[in-house]
């Protein structure tokens, strides 16, 4: 069992940055690839951005390339993400999660789920 806990979030005014933050209890990390997720109210999860398990792969959701940048450091078992220029339409929960395979877009593939950072953009 893998748990995450997401840091970072906060209020934030539109044109700022912010960087998520997602550590692991366990030395395990590095077995999984992982994968940022958002959901805003009313709306469904949907997936941002994820790494593979060395981090020499990222991919992204179209909506946010080259504004949000995904990044994890293995030996302290944390995994980042980097928000620019936000966006009041970027408001919502990060949620990281672990999953075993790498490329991963659908949140039904990741096996272990934070309990979620709140992020939001003021206009």
């Amino acid at each position: 069992q893998v748990q995450l806990v997401e840091s970072g979030g906060g209020l934030v005014q539109a044109g700022g940055s912010l960087r998520l933050s997602c550590a692991a209890s366990r030395p395990a990390l590095s077995s999984y690839a992982m994968g940022w997720f958002r959901q805003a109210p009313g709306k469904e999860r949907e997936f941002v951005a994820g790494i593979s398990q060395s981090g020499g792969v990222t991919w992204y959701a179209d909506s946010v390339k080259g504004r949000f940048t995904i990044s994890r450091d293995n030996a302290k078992n944390t995994v980042f993400l980097r928000i620019n220029s936000l966006k009041p339409e970027d408001t919502g929960v990060y949620y990281c999660a672990a999953g075993r395979t790498s490329g991963l877009r659908l949140a039904n593939d990741y096996d272990y789920w934070g309990q979620g950072t709140q992020v939001t953009v003021s206009s």
